[in-house]
């Protein structure tokens, strides 16, 4: 059967809404993905000035240090007998502390 001009511009103006329906849930799904992507860049920003910060804090001398003199400082503090100890006894002790909360 053949189909009239009518039902045909009918089909084409269907196929241009869905067209545009699926066209908006993808830059739904766009904008969700850059929402999420800017949060976790907002927590990581965030969580780097305020542990920045706790150095300047417990140790105020770094201030005037620039950023190549801070970080062959903290190479070097890395260095030292015992920081990493130190260390992994604080990632396990938090690890241990964030067990009963994930379960």
């Amino acid at each position: 059967m053949k189909k009239t001009k009518d039902e045909l511009q009918n089909e084409l103006t269907d196929a241009k809404r869905q067209r545009d329906q699926e066209q908006h849930r993808l830059q739904r799904a766009e904008n969700r993905k850059e929402y999420f992507e800017a949060a976790s860049r907002r927590q990581r920003n965030h969580r780097l000035i305020t542990r920045g910060a706790a150095m300047e804090s417990i140790f105020p001398a770094v201030k005037p240090l620039t950023e190549q003199e801070f970080y062959e400082m903290a190479e070097q503090l890395s260095e030292l007998p015992g920081v990493f100890p130190i260390l992994e006894e604080a990632v396990s002790r938090h690890n241990a502390q964030a067990k009963p909360e994930a379960g």
